[in-house]
């Protein structure tokens, strides 16, 4: 949120990014005396034309947890070069154990992703897709590994030389 200053008073002008929890997860840790619980928030922001975020932060509760996770996703927004609504070319990125595959598609296809790469996909602003997730389940590897192969893409111009 950004303040602004009118006549005396300030005033609140917010971006327009939406934002969606893809995962909330209790986890524990053992310390001397017991053990001590946490929430782990993974969530993705964009704003549907070209911009995305993920972020994945822990608090004490989950309402704390989700606000430093869309926090930690705002800093770390990159812009995603689209065309015509798709992606400029194939792209296959390995993060960790997670493989995707993404695959730009004809107008009026869809996004043709299951789990977080669709959450990833329409926050980014991919009207048209196909995608594929190869090797783990794993939501947070999946939205990584999705957001690093879109940060990667080329346009169309420089995936030409």
């Amino acid at each position: 949120m950004i303040r602004q200053r009118t006549s005396r008073q300030f005033e609140a002008v917010k971006r327009d990014f939406d934002q969606k929890v893809v995962e909330v997860k209790r986890v524990t840790r053992v310390v001397a005396g017991g053990k001590r619980m946490r929430f782990r928030a993974l969530v993705v922001v964009g704003d549907r034309k070209g911009r995305v975020g993920v972020g994945l932060r822990k608090g004490t509760d989950v309402a704390e947890a989700v606000n430093k996770a869309v926090n930690a996703a705002r800093k770390s927004m990159v812009t995603v070069n689209i065309v015509s609504g798709t992606v400029p070319h194939e792209a296959k990125l390995k993060y960790k154990s997670s493989v995707v595959f993404l695959k730009p598609a004809m107008p009026g296809t869809g996004i043709i992703a299951g789990g977080a790469i669709r959450q990833v996909l329409d926050l980014a602003g991919v009207k048209n897709i196909l995608s594929k997730m190869l090797g783990s389940a794993n939501k947070v590897n999946n939205a990584m590994a999705t957001y690093l192969a879109l940060s990667k893409m080329k346009s169309r111009s420089e995936s030409n030389r």
